[in-house]
């Protein structure tokens, strides 16, 4: 996951765009290939890192570590380590996070529909 050079024209664009637009601010924020996905899991409660690793099989524990990390940077997730022996981390959605659950549901509707409606359009064919 590298960073977009701050002096690049892609960064400055994307910026640009996600001063103008809140539903692209958001999407810069989820829409990755795994942030959504992980809050697609916390949604449901607290997870520990192993367990989320173990419902995205294919991240890498390093893409895993970098995802968490950006999320929590930006808020929708807290990190809570407990002082135990071997140590225990839990991951949870902040209130903010918490709030994403009806658009993820949404957006689950809305993805069963298109490919439901894919699947037709290749039946038909």
């Amino acid at each position: 996951m590298t960073k977009i050079k701050e002096t690049s024209t892609n960064f400055a664009n994307k910026k640009a765009l996600a001063d103008e637009c809140p539903e692209v601010y958001a999407s810069n924020i989820i829409g990755g290939q795994w942030a959504l996905a992980i809050c697609c899991y916390l949604v449901n409660g607290k997870m520990r890192f192993g367990e989320l690793k173990k419902h995205l099989q294919n991240i890498t524990e390093r893409m895993l570590t970098l995802q968490l990390r950006k999320l929590e940077e930006d808020k929708i997730i807290t990190r809570t380590v407990y002082a135990e022996v071997p140590p225990r981390v839990e991951y949870e959605l902040t209130e903010i996070g918490y709030k994403l659950k009806p658009i993820i549901l949404e957006f689950e509707k809305w993805g069963t529909a298109h490919r439901q409606l894919i699947e037709q359009s290749f039946e038909e064919e």
